[in-house]
């Protein structure tokens, strides 16, 4: 389940970076009630799979912004989050033709995840409603997601 895998990998290499207002209202943004609704107005979500388990996910909204996106401690460094945003991307790009950019709030610690995926700082860190972020952007014209996977 989607929730599970975001509450776990939040848990583990964000939540200590947050305060306890910020962890609750993350928790909040990831009851599966909440992502359910998401998923049937202007979001989607992509999961990668194991055999066993949902390995990694990624939660677009409005073809153009990346809401959530975690893939779990055991497989991370493999290329999943590299080909779940590549996806994602290809998505956007039917949605809307025209698009050039996609943003993301990035948690703290993962700001140079997103580097080596191709986007870039937008803007100093910040927090709203005690969630932690620092806004970036992927110019598509620029992105280096098909260069080999440094992750």
């Amino acid at each position: 389940m989607v929730y599970n895998l975001a509450l776990r990998v939040f848990e583990e290499f964000v939540a200590p970076q947050f305060s306890e207002e910020g962890v609750r209202e993350f928790r909040n943004h990831i009851d599966p009630h909440i992502i359910l609704r998401r998923s049937q107005s202007n979001h989607f979500i992509l999961i990668a799979t194991t055999e066993k388990e949902i390995a990694g996910m990624i939660e677009i909204r409005n073809v153009g912004h990346v809401t959530l996106f975690f893939v779990d401690g055991e497989f991370q460094c493999e290329g999943i989050g590299r080909e779940l945003l590549k996806k994602a991307l290809e998505i956007c790009r039917r949605g809307d033709p025209e698009i050039t950019t996609v943003t993301v709030n990035s948690a703290p610690n993962a700001v140079e995840i997103y580097e080596r995926l191709g986007f870039r700082r937008a803007g100093p860190e910040r927090c709203v409603d005690h969630i932690r972020s620092v806004p970036m952007v992927l110019d598509l014209f620029d992105t280096n997601l098909n260069r080999p996977s440094a992750e």
